[in-house]
């Protein structure tokens, strides 16, 4: 008995990690299904401290935060954000500390006090249209250059509502980096 738990965690262990073994009886849709179940736990999963849905965006809540290489104060800064507003991804948790990502796939820790729960995004496009309606064809009321934070409104299945200073208007969710494909919003 102690010989086939052994063996099936093994056989786990090897799948789990993406080894091949070619004793495990599992095919390749077999895996593929593994992985599909896996990734589909990790998107529903929820941070051991504050219980809220891991991943998430959040905003920098000042305009300064530091970016930490591990979740203490005795870890190194990476670097400071200067811009308040700034959409963060948090990706992990650990006591105070929340392991945060940025549009560019960077990332490190952060202090829970420096964050808030508004929500802002980055445009991702070169000259982003703003939109009067969630329409191709409809009026354009601005022009959102690159790298522009905005706060985020409403969101449809393509499309979401930004404001910058006092100009608002719809762009297309595949031009923006702080919503996540599927999300919508009221």
């Amino acid at each position: 008995m102690g010989y086939r738990r052994s063996l099936a965690f093994a056989a786990f262990f090897a799948v789990f990690a993406g080894v091949g073994w070619a004793q495990d009886a599992r095919t390749a849709d077999d895996t593929s299904n593994f992985y599909a179940e896996l990734d589909a736990k990790v998107e529903k999963s929820v941070g051991s401290v504050t219980g809220l849905p891991l991943p998430r965006y959040v905003s920098l809540k000042s305009s300064k935060g530091r970016v930490r290489r591990g979740p203490r104060r005795s870890h190194p800064i990476e670097w400071e954000f200067t811009h308040r507003g700034m959409p963060l991804e948090v990706v992990g948790e650990y006591e105070h500390w929340r392991r945060i990502r940025i549009w560019d796939g960077s990332g490190g820790w952060m202090h829970y006090s420096l964050l808030s729960g508004t929500r802002t995004v980055v445009v991702t496009g070169d000259e982003v249209a703003l939109h009067v309606k969630p329409e191709d064809n409809s009026a354009i009321t601005a022009v959102a250059l690159k790298d522009v934070v905005a706060k985020l409104g409403k969101c449809s299945d393509d499309w979401c509502r930004i404001s910058v200073d006092r100009h608002r208007g719809w762009v297309l969710k595949s031009q923006l980096w702080g919503v996540y494909p599927h999300e919508t919003r009221e």
